[in-house]
C-alpha cells in the first residue's frame, strides 16, 4: 500500500490516521502540495486528474478521495467489521457527506489563513460554524442516549475519521470550538482511539477516561 501524502492536509492524515488504527504497513510518498503545487503536476494528474490529495495505491487499484479510501480500506482490511458496520452505512455514508461541507468551509477557511488562498473567508467561516453547531448539537442528544460516536454504534466509524481533522484544525482558520462543547469532548474521544497518531496542529490528550 502506497499513499501519497502531505503531512498538513487533513485529508491525508484521515487515511494515514486509520491505517495506524488498524496497524497496517504502508509506503509514503511526499507530495510538495504548497508552495510547489505537485498535485497539480502531469504524474500525479494521471492517477488523479481532478489533482487533489490523497491518492492511494493499493497492489495495481487506485482510489482518489480520502473518504474513497477510508471505505475501501475498512472493507478490506478492518478484520473487526466495526469501522463500517453495513447497517449503519447510509448513516456513515451521510456522515461522511457532512465532513466534505466541513472540508469546503472550515478546511477552506484555513487554506486562507494558512496557505493565503483567495477566497470568501466570511463565507467559509459562517458555513463551518453552522455545520459545528449542527454537529454540536447531534453529539448532545447523543451523549444524552449514552453514545459517544456520530453513529448509533458502540464503537467509533470511518464517519468520526472522516469528520474529526478539519474540526481539530479549526482554529487555524480562525474557527473557534470554544462555544461547541460537545464538539470538543467528542476530539478528546477520538483521540483516546488506540492506534491515534497526531499531525502538526492536532495534538494528544489525556488517556484518562
Amino acid at each position: 500500500m502506497k499513499l501519497y501524502d502531505y503531512e498538513l492536509s487533513g485529508n491525508c492524515y484521515k487515511v494515514r490516521l486509520f491505517l495506524s488504527i488498524l496497524g497496517l504497513n504502508f509506503d509514503t510518498k511526499p507530495v510538495d502540495f504548497y508552495p510547489g503545487r505537485e498535485h497539480k503536476s502531469k504524474a500525479l494528474l494521471s492517477l488523479n486528474p481532478l489533482g487533489q490529495l490523497p491518492i492511494f495505491e493499493d497492489s495495481d487499484a487506485i482510489f482518489c478521495g480520502s473518504d474513497v479510501i477510508l471505505s475501501y480500506i475498512a472493507e478490506n482490511y478492518d478484520k473487526s467489521g466495526f469501522w463500517y458496520p453495513k447497517k449503519q452505512r447510509l448513516s456513515i455514508d451521510n456522515w461522511m457527506r457532512v465532513a466534505d461541507e466541513i472540508t469546503a468551509t472550515a478546511s477552506a477557511a484555513r487554506l486562507h489563513d494558512t496557505f493565503f488562498y483567495d477566497l470568501d473567508i466570511d463565507t467559509a467561516r459562517a458555513g463551518a460554524h453552522r455545520l459545528f453547531r449542527i454537529l454540536d448539537e447531534h453529539l448532545w442528544f447523543s451523549e444524552k442516549r449514552g453514545d459517544d460516536w456520530l453513529v448509533e454504534t458502540p464503537f467509533p466509524t470511518i464517519a468520526d475519521i472522516s469528520c474529526f481533522p478539519y474540526v481539530a484544525l479549526s482554529e487555524e482558520g480562525g474557527i473557534s470550538r470554544m462555544d461547541f462543547p460537545a464538539i470538543r469532548r467528542w476530539c478528546d474521544r477520538v483521540k483516546r482511539i488506540d492506534g491515534f497518531i497526531t499531525m502538526p496542529g492536532i495534538f494528544p490528550t489525556s488517556k484518562a477516561a
